[in-house]
């Protein structure tokens, strides 16, 4: 009699949950863009009676407060978090009824924040399951520095001690419904599970299976940086967001994009970094929407200044602007849908290429046997994360995290830059913002394990 849905936002790497008896539904750390459940239940035929925060989030800024006034529902948030709101103050062991059938337990469990709550379902015949927010996790649990380097090893002791508590509270069948841990930064691990219990987190997960101080010192030994707007998403959360509006921006035409982009301004290309790579606007930023596009481009772009996006279709500027919305990127200045020969104007020496290579390209280069079509490279430029190149890098590349490099271009020495990532995403972007400031680049389009295939030295730095 207990059902319990999942909304998916893959691209921020999180799920919200909404569960019902048939009647009534309680919604479990709403995203932004509150429509998706307005939707479901009323596709479900559901009546939306609770919301609840199991924290005040870091990675995005929440929909709880604007569904909680949309649906006239209680707005569940723990009763020691300081908010600038109204809502129903939830304490450790305090019971809530959403029906006869549909109970939900609150239960503390610090450590990914000092007042984080994960909540216990109950049905008819007991515990269901555990929304555990940025607790337990699928094979790992929540990062414990996102409140400042200061608290990490605190927080990591706290997280420990609740998960253990989860566990010692749920049978083993009880199923396990995080918020993160699906590519969130929030996540101090990673895990490709797509569902999991408390009985298979005994089994598997570091937090139930090592002691306190070994838990804490590999969950510390692990973190690595975390997105630069996660700054403005506590802030944003405490005070509380309304509605937001996703009705288009006005386009901009080519005289305006060249001012803009004369002006220093972040110009985005949502295109596939193929179709980038193969014609774009000169000036123009890639970060594809078939990739993270909002935790890259919300990392990167100077906080609260103006953003172009450029997309090959309304459909595509609509879902760019949704996904920027939800991790309060409100409005873009100008969304424009056409090609790189209209945004140009027609002016075709207002277009660019990136020439594009793999890596065995770039071990051949390496032996003096340079493919015709590529310049040779001077530098090769390694931009993923610390974490990244210390467990294995090309040797003899350069390092510079993607999300520094806008600061240190000037630290890249002379020459034509051979770009690589992970996957080839990051390594677009750091291509175009190069580009962007004049330099010659070539994109390495691959998966990093290739390198090895193509026979190129991999070193570490551990």
């Amino acid at each position: 009699m207990v059902h319990v849905e999942v909304v998916e936002t893959s691209s921020l790497g999180d799920r919200s949950y909404l569960a019902h008896d048939g009647g009534v539904a309680l919604v479990v750390d709403p995203q932004r863009d509150i429509d998706r459940f307005l939707a479901l239940a009323g596709r479900l035929g559901v009546r939306i009676t609770h919301v609840a925060e199991t924290h005040l989030h870091n990675d995005y800024v929440s929909g709880g407060l604007a569904l909680a006034k949309a649906t006239g529902a209680a707005y569940l948030v723990a009763s020691d978090e300081d908010v600038r709101f109204d809502r129903t103050g939830i304490s450790d062991g305090d019971q809530i009824a959403a029906s006869d059938t549909l109970v939900l337990r609150g239960v503390a469990t610090p450590g990914h924040t000092f007042h984080h709550l994960s909540y216990i379902l109950s049905g008819p015949g007991g515990p269901e399951g555990v929304f555990t927010g940025g607790s337990l996790l699928f094979g790992t649990t929540g990062r414990t520095d996102l409140l400042g380097a200061e608290h990490a090893r605190t927080l990591a002791r706290r997280q420990h001690a609740s998960a253990r508590r989860l566990a010692d509270l749920l049978p083993d069948g009880a199923h396990i419904w995080p918020t993160h841990g699906f590519g969130s930064f929030c996540s101090a691990g990673r895990s490709d599970a797509a569902s999991s219990t408390i009985g298979r987190e005994k089994q598997t997960n570091p937090v139930l299976r090592l002691e306190a101080d070994d838990f804490v010192t590999q969950t510390l030994d692990e973190l690595d940086a975390y997105p630069a707007y996660y700054a403005h998403m506590g802030v944003r959360n405490r005070a509380g967001a309304d509605l937001i509006d996703l009705t288009p921006a006005q386009p901009a035409d080519p005289a305006e994009l060249r001012t803009r982009i004369a002006a220093g301004e972040w110009v985005v290309d949502l295109r596939t970094r193929t179709a980038f790579a193969r014609r774009h606007l000169a000036g123009t930023l890639s970060f594809g929407l078939d990739g993270s596009m909002a935790t890259w481009l919300g990392w990167l772009t100077p906080w609260g200044r103006p953003l172009t996006l450029l997309g090959e279709s309304p459909a595509q500027l609509a879902e760019a602007q949704r996904e920027l919305a939800r991790i309060g990127i409100d409005r873009p200045v100008a969304a424009t849908p056409g090609t790189p020969e209209q945004w140009a104007g027609g002016d075709t020496a207002r277009l660019e290429a990136t020439p594009v290579a793999s890596f065995a390209d770039l071990a051949a280069a390496r032996s003096g046997r340079v493919p015709d079509h590529l310049p040779p490279p001077d530098v090769v430029l390694d931009v993923r994360l610390t974490g990244e190149w210390r467990d294995g890098h090309i040797d003899g590349a350069l390092h510079t995290p993607l999300p520094e490099l806008a600061q240190r271009l000037d630290e890249i020495p002379p020459g034509t830059v051979w770009v690589h990532c992970a996957s080839g995403y990051r390594a677009a972007a750091a291509s175009s913002l190069l580009q962007r400031a004049g330099r010659r680049t070539v994109h390495i389009d691959g998966a990093y394990s290739d390198a090895v295939t193509a026979g190129l030295p991999i070193t570490e730095s551990r």
